[in-house]
């Protein structure tokens, strides 16, 4: 007996320490940093009108001196207009970075080495971003297009496969496993979906998948506000596979997947998986514990287009939460300014994607034409640094919705999100849905 305790002492020591060393691994900072702010609180400019940027190192919270600073500036993602350099001989510097005559968003980015070690910042500001305009255009069979593969996939018999997955279940939620045929015979969408235990009408929400081969876990927070919810991957792949299998995908076959048939719109990679949310929601409507009426959609990056993607498709969708959407404005490269992810038209794809059947098909698949079509109401959120999914591109989306829409811009985030991002959010989300 006492054996047994002292090896459950041991345990929860070892379990305590390993969550101390998880939780401190994520706190990790350099201890050199390098700090830039614009002169506008906001981070936002009118074109036309000039910003400054205050720039300092620091280490230990103190200000460095004579330390060789360089910087550049220039328009997002594209080549730097503007150099310089600087000994910071007083620890603090000031930097004219000019303007910008059209909307968009400018890039201040510092270099500097501390006793051998190279470290890097930089920030976006964003100059009449509410007025940016996309570069791509909607073809003229654009929805003609959508409704076709629409009716396609629904020609398909979904023959729902659910299988129980105890060791995920709670007391409050039952987790399942689901396979969906979509697409063509023996070609699967597979998901995790959560039930309320309890018995009563509930609404569903689809967690849509950010970019990737890997497992997606079950969508347990709204699960437990309530809601039903299936969280579903986008490559045909079950979700119960060992790790090492979809590091293996990700690594072969699936590589560069989102660049697959870019010459052929009716074969390209995403078609699949657009009409694919369709089938998952078609999916959710036929539960018996579904209210009827109170379907949503979230999802961020690659989910982030997913959604606005679904919601446009699909006029049962009450509500889309989209936090920094990829897939927006593709062809911004094009025209001389940052283009969404995944970048298939920047200078170092241009050789293999830089032609007219490629860019043909890119237009039916990008974010601003789906969200011309969407009419729920809808939370978006972003920050302006981020380097993935860059501001100008989904602003370019974002500023061609007519539904209503709310936006929440944590100015100095990148490809992630604050807590707050996340609770403003969900809240707004369960409200639409619980109305």
């Amino acid at each position: 007996m006492k054996n047994i305790k002292y090896f459950f002492f041991v345990l929860m020591v070892l379990i305590t320490v390993s969550i101390s060393v998880c939780a401190q691994k994520t706190n990790i900072k350099d201890y050199v940093r390098i700090e830039i702010a614009p002169d506008h609180n906001d981070w936002t400019y009118q074109t036309g009108e000039p910003v400054s940027f205050q720039l300092r190192v620091m280490r230990g919270n103190v200000p460095l001196t004579n330390v060789p600073l360089t910087y550049e500036i220039g328009p997002e993602k594209m080549k730097p207009v503007k150099t310089g350099k600087s000994n910071m001989d007083k620890g603090v510097l000031t930097v004219k970075g000019g303007t910008m005559k059209e909307p968009g968003f400018m890039t201040c980015t510092a270099y500097v080495t501390v006793d051998g070690i190279d470290y890097t910042n930089y920030i976006n500001v964003g100059f009449s971003p509410l007025n940016i305009q996309p570069t791509t255009t909607m073809p003229a069979d654009f929805t003609e297009f959508w409704q076709t593969s629409l009716a396609e996939s629904a020609k398909i018999p979904s023959q729902p496969l659910l299988t129980l997955l105890p060791e995920e279940c709670t007391p409050e939620i039952n987790v399942y496993h689901v396979r969906l045929q979509h697409y063509k015979k023996n070609t699967y969408i597979y998901g995790k979906l959560c039930v309320p235990v309890a018995p009563g009408k509930y609404p569903a929400v689809l967690r849509v998948p950010g970019a990737g081969v890997k497992k997606n876990p079950a969508e347990m927070t709204l699960a437990n506000k309530g809601m039903i919810t299936l969280s579903i991957g986008i490559h045909g792949i079950p979700m119960t596979l060992p790790e090492q299998t979809y590091s293996d995908l990700s690594n072969g076959v699936l590589n560069n997947y989102a660049f697959l048939h870019l010459d052929d719109k009716e074969n390209y990679y995403y078609r699949r998986v657009y009409t694919g949310c369709v089938r998952a929601l078609d999916f959710l409507t036929t539960l018996p514990e579904y209210d009827g009426e109170n379907l949503g959609v979230i999802g961020g990056s690659q989910g982030g287009a997913l959604a606005m993607v679904t919601t446009a498709l699909d006029k049962r969708v009450k509500a889309v939460v989209a936090y920094y959407p990829a897939l927006c404005d593709l062809t911004g490269y094009l025209h001389d300014r940052a283009g969404g992810w995944p970048a298939m038209f920047a200078p170092r794809n241009e050789k293999l994607n830089k032609k007219t059947e490629k860019i043909e098909t890119s237009r039916y698949y990008d974010i601003v034409n789906f969200a011309k079509l969407i009419e729920a109401p809808g939370y978006y959120s972003w920050g302006y640094n981020d380097p993935t999914c860059p501001p100008t591109s989904y602003y370019a989306a974002y500023n061609v919705i007519d539904a209503p829409k709310l936006l929440f811009v944590a100015h100095d985030t990148g490809h992630w999100r604050t807590k707050e991002q996340d609770v403003f959010t969900i809240d707004w989300f369960c409200k639409q849905l619980t109305k």
